[in-house]
């Protein structure tokens, strides 16, 4: 796969989806910048792993649910690549309980580490990205936020706008050369699923037409794809990758 830029921000990118997006992105040769919050030696881990194999990598710590935060990650990769050329918008969060019983707290929170977060680095990668009239953003949205689920209305809530502001960023970005498209996953097999018990996702899996969660490693080609070269004429998309659930 072709990419005319040289690095990428991948947001959330210590564990899970995140850090399978930015091992596939390192291994296209982009120097991939490792978003954590907490807990640096996942971040470290990822690092060495793309490190091992041939990759370039670099962990920066932020909170990017805060915008100060944002500023100064943006200017780190800045002072040190002289551009931004990718950004993924991974990072989120889960609050899941009935509407009946969530509280105001609960819906802030997922809606402040979902969807203020994602407002915040587009907004802030499409200022930096307008300088050189060059760059790709893909947000990392949900099935949820297409069909709804109970229990999860703060999170669909979230994802649900991800969806419709990728389209208006997109509407935005077009004049400068900057792109934005979203990826909405459905059931993938992480550390989370693996939790469920085995009849419960038998019960997921019966209700998917290719009959199986599927990895992180096909969101994050996904990923690369919408990021890269061979999509240059895309925007402004919502890609589904959840094994025909929403057919």
């Amino acid at each position: 796969m072709k990419f005319t830029g040289t690095n990428v921000l991948v947001t959330g990118a210590s564990k899970g989806i995140g850090k399978e997006i930015a091992k596939t992105l390192a291994s296209y040769g982009l120097k991939v910048w490792i978003n954590y919050r907490s807990k640096p030696e996942l971040a470290d881990e990822v690092m060495q792993e793309i490190v091992d194999t041939g990759g370039s990598a670099a962990v920066i710590k932020g909170d990017v649910s805060l915008e100060d935060d944002w500023k100064e990650m943006i200017k780190t990769i800045i002072d040190s690549d002289g551009a931004l050329s990718y950004l993924v918008n991974n990072a989120g969060i889960t609050k899941d309980k009935l509407a009946i019983r969530m509280s105001v707290d609960d819906f802030d929170d997922v809606i402040n580490a979902n969807l203020k977060s994602t407002f915040i680095g587009c907004r802030d990668a499409l200022k930096t990205m307008s300088k050189k009239k060059f760059g790709s953003v893909v947000n990392i949205s949900s099935i949820v936020g297409e069909m709804g689920n109970a229990g999860q209305v703060n999170y669909s809530a979230s994802k649900g706008g991800t969806n419709t502001m990728t389209k208006s960023f997109a509407k935005e970005g077009s004049a400068r050369g900057i792109r934005f498209n979203a990826v909405t996953p459905g059931f993938i097999a992480t550390d989370m699923t693996d939790e469920l018990k085995p009849e419960i996702k038998e019960n997921y899996e019966k209700n998917i037409p290719l009959g199986r969660f599927g990895k992180a490693s096909e969101v994050a080609d996904a990923v690369a794809f919408l990021l890269s070269d061979h999509s240059s004429y895309i925007t402004g998309e919502i890609l589904k990758v959840n094994g025909g659930l929403l057919v």
